[in-house]
C-alpha cells in the first residue's frame, strides 16, 4: 500500500534547491555559494611595539582591493567598506608589514603593534600572459555581489517608465492600401530617419516609488500615476511600473521572453564570452575602462556590445548589450539595453538610466513591431528600511486609484524628461483610433481568432471550434453555444450551449454562471449544470473532447466516453497574491455510452428514477492553490497567469455527502500536485511536476483515478502519451514527470541544425500507485487477471520516455516515444510520435 508523507516547507525548499545544484553539477563547475555583500567595518589603533607611541600616516588597507586609509596624528584608523578582503594589512615606514586575517562583514577591533625592521622581498618581474581585459572582467564578476544593489539593507527610489511601441517597415506602398485607407491618417507620423521607416502607435508613462528591503527580503512598488494610450484595462497599470521593466545586468541570468540569456558579469560568463579592453577615460571623474564582450560561440542566447568598468570598485558605469543577431530565439530581430550607474552614495552603485528597444518581425521584409523603453531613477534613499507594517498587505505592488487620472499639469511637473512631439502626437493619434468603426472591426477579428468568440452586442458566440465534430457513439456532432459579452455586463457573465448527435439522436446541453464580487484579490462564486458526453481520464492539456481536431486526428476511436450529468457550484476566494481557495459543490450522475465498457455498480438501486448502471455521487470539496507572487493580468471575468519563480502547490480534499440528491457512495479523496520551473542559464530548463492522492471508501472505477490518457496524434504533457484512456485505475498514487529542454544546447553547435535553429527536449513520466482489493470482494470482478475492458491495476511502476525537437517551423514540437512498461497489454502503442504546435520566443 502506497504511504504519503508531506514535507514541510523548509524541506521541501531545501530538496528542490539540493535537486537543482545536483543537475547544474553535471553541466557546469559546482560554484561555491557567495553571499550577498555586506558592509566590512575594521577600526584600531597602529602603535610602535616598544614605545607603545601611535605611528601617524601608517597605510592600512585591505589585500587585494583599494580600500585602505592612513593613521591619523594619533594612529588611530576606521575602514568602511563593502569592498573587504579576508586579510588587513599594516606597512609603516622602517616597520615590517604586519596583516591580520579577519571576518568579512562584521564590526571589529584590530590594533596593530609595528615592530622596527625592513619587510622588503626579492621582487621578480615576469611577463603576464593573460588578457588584460580577462583580469579586468575577474575583478568585476569577483566584485559583482557588492556593487550589486540587493547587497543594501534597504533602498527607494522614484522610478518614470515610458514605454512606446511603433510599427517598422512602414512603406508608402503599405499606406496606399484599400483596407488601411481609414487609417491613412495615422501614416502622416512615418519617422524615417532610422534604418527601418516606423510608425509610432502606442505609449504608455508611469511614475512610482520603488521600496526595497533586503532581510527578509521583500520589495514593494506604489505606482503614483499612469497614462496609457489605447488600453482600457485597468489591471495594466501594475505592470507599468519598475517591477516587471527591470533588467539588472548583475543577475548571472536576464529573463526575457522566457528565455534565459547569460550576462556579460555572470558568475561563468568567462565561459561563454571574449573580451578585449579597447580604451579607458574619465567618466564624471572617475577612472573607467571600456571593455568589448562578444559571444565564444555562435546562436547561444548571448550578447555583444561594450562596457565601462570603474577601475576602483570594479563596478559597472556603463553598458550597451544586443543579442546577437544569430541568437536561438523567435521573431525577436534586435535587442538592444543600454544602462547607465552612478555611486550615490559612497560605495552604492545604483541604477540611474535605463533604455530598452526590442524588434519584433515574423520576417524581415514584413511589417514589424519596435518595442521602445526608456527609464530613469532619482530620489535615492540607502539603508533606511522602513517599519515591518509597510511593507505588509495583499499585494507587492499597489495602484493608486486614481492614477490614470491625472492631468497634463501634474505630467508636465512629474515626469522626469519632457515628451517629444513626436510622442505627444501618439497620445491624439490612439485616441482618434478607437473612434473608428474599422478599427473596431479588426479587434474583433483579432478577438475571435484568440478567444474562439464572435462579439455581437451583448453576446459572444463560440467557442467556432466545436461547431462540428464527430465520434463513434454520437455520430456527427454539431454545436451551438455563447456567452453574454462585457457589454452586458462585466460583473455577471452568463453562458450556455445546445449541441445534437446525429447518430444517437440526443441533445446534449450546458449553462453556467459566473459572478465577480472583487477582481484583485479576487472573489467570485458560480454554478455550471450540464448533460453531455464526456472522456473520463482525459489530460488537463489535451484539446477537448467536441473540438473537431480531437475527433480528426485519433489513433483509436473514441468509443469510451461516458454519458455525464454534472452540477457544480463554487464560491472562489484569493487571500493573498498566488493564495487562494475554491469551496465546490459537486453532484454527478455517471452512465456509460454505447456498449464498449461496462461496471459493477455494487450496490441496489434504492430509487426507481436511477437508471441501471448509473453512478451518482455528491460531493463538497476545498481546493487551494498557492503559487507564491504569482501575478495576472486581468479581464473582465477571466484572467492570465504571468507564471512565478517559486513552485506551484495545489491540494484538493473532497468528502462524500451520501443521500444527498440520492447520492449512494461514502468515500474521501485526497490529491495535490506540485509544479516547477528550474532554470539553468544557457544549459535550458527542467520542468517537474509530482502528483499523488488517495481515495478512502470503495467505489466503482469510473469514480476512482482514471489516470490520464492520450488516444490522439497530439502530443499532451499533462497525460501519458502512449496509455490508453480506461487502461489504469487506482484508489490511491503518486507520479513524477520531468522534461528537459535544452534550447538548442547541442544542436547550435552542429552547422546544419544551428540554421535550422531546432532544440532538443528530453522527458519521462512515471507513475506507481495500488488499488485495495481487499475492501470489496465484489470489486475483483473489474479487476481480474485477464482485465475487463482492457482495465488494470498498476503492480509496478508505469513508465514512459520521449526524446523530441522543438521550434521546427519555430511552431512545431515533435516527440518520438517509448513506452517501457506493461508491454503486453493489449491494443497499447510501444512506440509512436506525437506532434504539438506551440508558439514561443
Amino acid at each position: 500500500m502506497l504511504t504519503f508523507q508531506f514535507l514541510k516547507d523548509s524541506d521541501f525548499l531545501l530538496l528542490r534547491e539540493a535537486m537543482r545544484q545536483l543537475i547544474f553539477f553535471i553541466f557546469l563547475v559546482l560554484y561555491s555559494a557567495v553571499g550577498i555583500g555586506q558592509k566590512t567595518i575594521v577600526s584600531g589603533r597602529v602603535t610602535d611595539a616598544k614605545t607603545k607611541e601611535p605611528i601617524a600616516y601608517a597605510p592600512v588597507y585591505f589585500v587585494g582591493t583599494k580600500s585602505g586609509v592612513n593613521t591619523d596624528l594619533d594612529g588611530n584608523y576606521r575602514i568602511e567598506t563593502y569592498y573587504s578582503s579576508d586579510t588587513l594589512r599594516c606597512a609603516a615606514m622602517g616597520y615590517r608589514m604586519q596583516s591580520k586575517t579577519i571576518k568579512q562583514g562584521t564590526s571589529t577591533v584590530y590594533n596593530f603593534e609595528m615592530e622596527f625592521g625592513s619587510s622588503m622581498q626579492e621582487i621578480v618581474v615576469k611577463a603576464d600572459d593573460e588578457n588584460p581585459a580577462i583580469a579586468l572582467m575577474k575583478k568585476v564578476i569577483a566584485n559583482k555581489k557588492i556593487n550589486n544593489r540587493e547587497k543594501l539593507d534597504a533602498y527607494e527610489y522614484e522610478a518614470y517608465n515610458k514605454v512606446e511601441f511603433d510599427l517598422n517597415n512602414i512603406t508608402e506602398a503599405i499606406g496606399d492600401k484599400k483596407i488601411l485607407k481609414p487609417f491613412e491618417f495615422i501614416f502622416e507620423g512615418i519617422d524615417t530617419t532610422q534604418e527601418k521607416p516606423y510608425l509610432p502607435v502606442f505609449m504608455t508613462e508611469s511614475l512610482s516609488d520603488f521600496y526595497y528591503r533586503r532581510s527578509p527580503k521583500i520589495s514593494k512598488e506604489m505606482v503614483k500615476a499612469t497614462r496609457v494610450s489605447g488600453v482600457e484595462n485597468q489591471s495594466v497599470n501594475q505592470f507599468l511600473g519598475d517591477m516587471y521593466q527591470n533588467v539588472n545586468i548583475y543577475d548571472n541570468e536576464i529573463i526575457a521572453f522566457n528565455k534565459s540569456f547569460t550576462s556579460p558579469i555572470s558568475t561563468y560568463a568567462l565561459g561563454f564570452y571574449n573580451y578585449d579592453i579597447l580604451d579607458s577615460a574619465f567618466i564624471d571623474g572617475k577612472w573607467c575602462f571600456k571593455v568589448d564582450f562578444f559571444p565564444k560561440r555562435k546562436q547561444e542566447l548571448l550578447f555583444s556590445g561594450q562596457m565601462w568598468v570603474h577601475d576602483t570598485t570594479y563596478a559597472v558605469r556603463m553598458v550597451d548589450a544586443t543579442i546577437t543577431e544569430d541568437a536561438n530565439i523567435n521573431w525577436i530581430k534586435g535587442f538592444t539595453v543600454h544602462q547607465e550607474y552612478d555611486e550615490v552614495e559612497n560605495e552604492v552603485w545604483m541604477l540611474v538610466k535605463d533604455q530598452l528597444i526590442i524588434e519584433f518581425n515574423l520576417s524581415e521584409k514584413k511589417m514589424g513591431v519596435y518595442g521602445r523603453k526608456n527609464s530613469s531613477y532619482k530620489n535615492f534613499v540607502i539603508n533606511k528600511p522602513r517599519e515591518n507594517e509597510f511593507y505588509s498587505g495583499y499585494t507587492d505592488i499597489v495602484v493608486d486609484p486614481e492614477s490614470s487620472n491625472k492631468d497634463d499639469a501634474y505630467w508636465n511637473t512629474h515626469r522626469h524628461n519632457a515628451l517629444t512631439d513626436k510622442e505627444k502626437r501618439i497620445y491624439n493619434m490612439a485616441d482618434t483610433l478607437k473612434t473608428l468603426p474599422q478599427f473596431k472591426t479588426v479587434v474583433d477579428i483579432i478577438n475571435l481568432f484568440v478567444n474562439g468568440y464572435k462579439v455581437v452586442g451583448n453576446f459572444e458566440f463560440g467557442p467556432y471550434y466545436t461547431f462540428y465534430s464527430f465520434n463513434p457513439i454520437e455520430g456527427n456532432r454539431v454545436r451551438l453555444g455563447g456567452r453574454t459579452s462585457n457589454l452586458f455586463s462585466t460583473r455577471l457573465m452568463l453562458e450556455g450551449y445546445l449541441a445534437y448527435g446525429f447518430r444517437d439522436k440526443r441533445f446534449k446541453y450546458g449553462a453556467g454562471a459566473l459572478y465577480i464580487f472583487n477582481k484583485s484579490p479576487r472573489m467570485a462564486i458560480g454554478a455550471n449544470a450540464k448533460r453531455d458526453m464526456e472522456q473520463l481520464g482525459q489530460g488537463a492539456g489535451a484539446f477537448r473532447q467536441d473540438n473537431i481536431l480531437s475527433s480528426l486526428f485519433r489513433r483509436n476511436p473514441a468509443n469510451k466516453l461516458t454519458d455525464v450529468t454534472d452540477l457544480t457550484a463554487y464560491f472562489e476566494r484569493e487571500w493573498l497574491y498566488g493564495l487562494s481557495n475554491k469551496l465546490i459543490f459537486n453532484h454527478r450522475i455517471l452512465k456509460p455510452a454505447g456498449d464498449r465498457y461496462t461496471y459493477t455498480r455494487f450496490l441496489p438501486i434504492t430509487q426507481s428514477f436511477i437508471p441501471e448502471n448509473a453512478l451518482i455521487s455528491t460531493e463538497i470539496s476545498l481546493y487551494t492553490r498557492f503559487a507564491f507572487k504569482e501575478k495576472f493580468v486581468y479581464g473582465e471575468f477571466e484572467r492570465i497567469s504571468l507564471g512565478t519563480n517559486y513552485p506551484e502547490i495545489e491540494f484538493s480534499y473532497s468528502i462524500a455527502l451520501p443521500g444527498v440528491m440520492s447520492a449512494e457512495y461514502k468515500y474521501q479523496r485526497l490529491q495535490f500536485q506540485v509544479r516547477d520551473k528550474l532554470r539553468f542559464g544557457p544549459f535550458g530548463y527542467v520542468n517537474m511536476t509530482l502528483q499523488g492522492g488517495k481515495i478512502f471508501g470503495n467505489l466503482p472505477y469510473p469514480m476512482l483515478q482514471m489516470h490520464q490518457g492520450n488516444e490522439t496524434f497530439f502530443y499532451d504533457e499533462a497525460s501519458y502519451n502512449t496509455m490508453n484512456f480506461f487502461e489504469f485505475v487506482s484508489d490511491e498514487w503518486a507520479s513524477i514527470w520531468a522534461s528537459y529542454h535544452a534550447e538548442g544546447l547541442l544542436f547550435n553547435k552542429m552547422p546544419l541544425f544551428r540554421k535550422l535553429k531546432w532544440r532538443e527536449v528530453v522527458s519521462a513520466k512515471a507513475l506507481v500507485g495500488n488499488y485495495d482489493l481487499k475492501n470489496d470482494l465484489l470489486l475483483s470482478r473489474d479487476f481480474n487477471s485477464d482485465g475487463i475492458a482492457d482495465i488494470y491495476r498498476l503492480r509496478q511502476p508505469y513508465v514512459e520516455a520521449a526524446v523530441g525537437v522543438e521550434n521546427i517551423f519555430k511552431i512545431l514540437r515533435v516527440d518520438a516515444l517509448w513506452r517501457l512498461s506493461y508491454l503486453d497489454n493489449p491494443n497499447i502503442v510501444k512506440f509512436g510520435f506525437r506532434a504539438k504546435l506551440q508558439f514561443e520566443f
